[in-house]
């Protein structure tokens, strides 16, 4: 029953409405990835730019830092056909880039999330299990682990290169729109809300919990500039994306429920919120340039252009870990 349910939902939708039907939400939606285009593409070069080319050190911080610049980098670029989307309210790339496209944006979305629950449970370790951190962070372990997690991410990812595609849509006037189809909407939208968001929140914040309780017991009182730092990417990729996963609930509540006037309702919510809530996701991708220049704003007078890479430097964690500085195929928290 759910899947002819959500069948027949998402089928209509196709023959009325469609995410880029509504004019102020499109127009809304454009604004945001414009402005998201010019940030975020130079910001996070600079990012990649600062880690390779300026900075000394090179620890466990920095690279997963490094990475997710570079998830966020290449999404950044992939906004110009977005917002031509939404311009013209009609995919004109074709059936392929559809698919593509959209893959690429679903990976960028578990690779951001899967690098920043990385970073808590570094945290974790190094809080919690010292004794352990020289083993959690030899080289060959930190890059097993960041090559694993991006093969884990492109597989995640493939039900957008496999489901999508473009649609004729009827509204007022013909539309070709690029839509998830129908049969997979419920199997894709539930996919990425628990896989991207809600199990990974739950190891983030059960580990940031047993984090601040093990430093309360132990009287730490030295400032951490990188807890600071980690924590304010944390909260940003939360406060953008929590909206799109809201959403993707609401559609797949709407495809499932045999309600009509529920699925009526349901339906007008999805439609008219996705694609502003999908623009306020991007804004997650330039938000952390801006993190970290207002972190990094203490060394830009000493400092210039390399001030980012002083901060990322800065981020070395010391939690019992000198003993791992003799050897050099560790790297350093």
């Amino acid at each position: 029953m759910g899947s002819d349910n959500g069948t027949s939902s998402l089928e209509n939708v196709t023959n009325s409405n469609s995410i880029v039907s509504n004019n102020i939400s499109v127009t809304f939606g454009a604004l945001i990835l414009s402005i998201v285009f010019l940030l975020g593409v130079p910001g996070n070069l600079f990012i990649i730019w600062s880690i390779l080319a300026r900075a000394r050190k090179r620890s466990v911080t920095t690279l997963l830092i490094l990475n997710l610049a570079c998830a966020d980098g290449c999404l950044m670029c992939l906004t110009i056909f977005f917002i031509i989307y939404l311009a013209k309210q009609n995919w004109i790339f074709g059936t392929v880039m559809c698919k593509l496209l959209f893959y690429l944006c679903n990976t960028n979305m578990y690779a951001s999330i899967m690098i920043i629950t990385l970073m808590s449970l570094h945290r974790l370790v190094a809080v919690m299990w010292p004794i352990y951190l020289t083993a959690c962070t030899r080289r060959r372990t930190v890059l097993l682990v960041l090559g694993g997690l991006w093969i884990v991410v492109f597989l995640l990812a493939l039900p957008a290169l496999i489901f999508r595609r473009t649609e004729k849509n009827y509204n007022g006037k013909e539309r070709t729109v690029c839509a998830t189809h129908h049969q997979h909407g419920v199997f894709q939208y539930t996919l990425e809300t628990v896989v991207g968001f809600l199990v990974p929140y739950v190891i983030i914040v059960s580990s940031y919990g047993c984090i601040l309780r093990r430093l309360r017991q132990t009287m730490f009182k030295r400032r951490i500039q990188s807890e600071n730092l980690i924590q304010a990417i944390i909260v940003t990729f939360c406060i953008f994306w929590l909206p799109y996963h809201c959403i993707n609930i609401v559609q797949v509540a709407a495809a499932l429920t045999s309600d009509g006037s529920l699925k009526k309702r349901l339906d007008n919510i999805w439609q008219s919120s996705r694609v502003v809530t999908s623009a306020l996701a991007f804004i997650s991708s330039c938000a952390n340039p801006v993190l970290y220049t207002f972190a990094g704003r203490s060394y830009i007078k000493a400092d210039g252009l390399a001030f980012m890479a002083r901060l990322f430097e800065g981020t070395v964690l010391d939690y019992g870990a000198q003993r791992s500085r003799q050897n050099r195929d560790v790297i350093k928290l």
